[in-house]
């Protein structure tokens, strides 16, 4: 990829993350990235092409965020993974993390099997220490990390350390 790709990458990131997608133009992006508009569709055909580039790069980061937790095989080790996900998330990486938050409210991007790796191994981390509903304890666990992570992108992370101290004392872990 070429410098002026990057930046075209990293403008679009920016904005996406922070503005939306529907709110930013090419001609912004083109502007932040320091290149003609019509690079932008030379290399990425269209808006809709951009986002899927970035796409792709925030799966690769979603692949790096939870492989503690997918390749973990102790049950108590794996929840506790689980916790530590949004504050190992590198301050770099925020924009990544806004824009993937974003996407959730759109349709064509909003993919829920995504988490289902982590769901499936919180949910047999449960079942193998006896957890009266499993499921429900896993589904639990992961919409109070996904909230954590939200709170994390607005606040910072010392903002969240009482909720990951609770729920690691919680799990006693």
């Amino acid at each position: 990829m070429t410098k002026k790709q990057d930046n075209i990458l990293s403008a679009a990131l920016e904005l996406f993350a922070n503005e939306g997608f529907n709110a930013t133009s090419t001609n912004q992006i083109a502007k932040k990235a320091g290149v003609s508009e019509g690079l932008i569709f030379k290399h990425f055909k269209n808006k809709k092409g951009l986002l899927d580039a970035l796409v792709r790069q925030v799966e690769g980061k979603l692949g790096e965020a939870f492989s503690p937790v997918i390749f973990e095989t102790e049950p108590n080790e794996i929840i506790k993974n689980t916790i530590e996900i949004p504050f190992k998330m590198p301050d770099a990486d925020y924009n990544f993390w806004r824009l993937q938050f974003k996407l959730k409210w759109e349709v064509e991007y909003h993919h829920p099997e995504k988490m289902k790796p982590i769901k499936d191994k919180l949910t047999s981390a449960f079942a193998e220490l006896n957890y009266d509903s499993p499921e429900m304890e896993a589904g639990l666990l992961q919409h109070l990390i996904e909230s954590i992570s939200v709170n994390i992108l607005r606040e910072g992370k010392e903002s969240q350390i009482a909720y990951k101290d609770f729920l690691l004392e919680k799990y006693k872990l």
